[in-house]
């Protein structure tokens, strides 16, 4: 198994590696009339988990109960600082 520091350090690696690439998140729009009137399902989060989007625009489904886990929070404020999104306020009511 791999050691919280050993993650910790590939995850800051691959930042750097990231930030050669893009550093924006996009979200496409669909101007379609019917897609904005149908809820897709795909679009909302299963009960009990959330949705994370990454700079490449994949989406990740994550179950709730990893919050609680420090090395998913150390990804979270490593996140913070190089995208400077805050990881403890609401995005949206």
């Amino acid at each position: 198994m791999i050691s919280t520091k050993k993650l910790i350090q590939m995850a800051r690696k691959w930042r750097k590696m990231a930030t050669i690439g893009r550093k924006r998140i996009s979200f496409h729009r669909t101007n379609s009339k019917s897609a904005s009137t149908n809820v897709n399902r795909s679009s909302v989060a299963q009960k009990g988990h959330f949705v994370v989007y990454t700079t490449d625009e994949r989406r990740f489904m994550i179950s709730l109960s990893f919050l609680s886990n420090d090395i998913v929070r150390e990804l979270f404020r490593v996140s913070e600082e190089e995208f400077g999104i805050p990881c403890d306020e609401r995005i949206n009511d």
